[in-house]
């Protein structure tokens, strides 16, 4: 990869880069749905004390309504307008807007059985335990498991897009200025995880 600095997570690894928490982190998760971005991002902001931002709390209006571009694109420079955030969501309709000033992209990229395993664990809780996401929208069993609109459907047909789409991007000369982190196991973030704790835990 001659564009993008592109290092695989290990566990340990020495090659796997620990944001410095005193310098402004601006940080992207990437990964098809299923791969924990949500919360990975989460643990990364309570570690680092900056903002998280999660697309898809922009993107959805009641009654799974989809915010247009130009507005998603303006919530996301609101969210983001910070010197440091850490930011969870594929959507390229905000990555014009979020790659140009973001310091590093962690690609969450697991294998197809891990990630359906993990999708179907999420949607049994959210339909069986009506569980409220954005805006007030909850998964129906229908919505979940029997129609087009399945996440399941939707991870099985966007894996692989995914998966040759973003080395692809990581390789433009506009996201040069990147640290990619790519991760294809858990266990990988997991280990990336605790090396960013003690990573800030030693500069206080």
């Amino acid at each position: 990869m001659d564009n993008a600095q592109w290092t695989m997570g290990r566990a340990p690894n020495p090659q796997s880069p620990i944001p410095n928490p005193q310098s402004p982190i601006r940080m992207v998760i990437v990964g098809t749905s299923g791969s924990g971005k949500t919360s990975l991002a989460g643990q990364v902001a309570a570690r680092l004390g900056i903002p998280h931002i999660e697309l898809d709390a922009l993107h959805w209006g009641p009654n799974w309504t989809e915010t247009p571009p130009a507005e998603m694109q303006a919530k996301v420079l609101a969210a983001t307008a910070g010197p440091a955030w850490v930011v969870d969501g594929n959507y390229s309709k905000a990555r014009s807007v979020l790659w140009p000033r973001a310091t590093t992209v962690v690609w969450l990229d697991y294998s197809l059985p891990v990630l359906l395993g993990r999708i179907l664990k999420r949607t049994f809780s959210r339909v069986f335990l009506r569980q409220e996401l954005w805006s007030g929208n909850r998964e129906g069993f229908r919505q979940a498991f029997a129609s087009r609109e399945s996440i399941i459907y939707w991870v099985l047909t966007t894996y692989k897009r995914r998966r040759r789409e973003y080395p692809i991007l990581f390789a433009q000369p506009e996201n040069a200025h990147l640290t990619v982190i790519r991760h294809r196991s858990p266990g990988e973030t997991r280990a990336w995880l605790r090396e960013l704790e003690q990573g800030v835990m030693s500069n206080e």
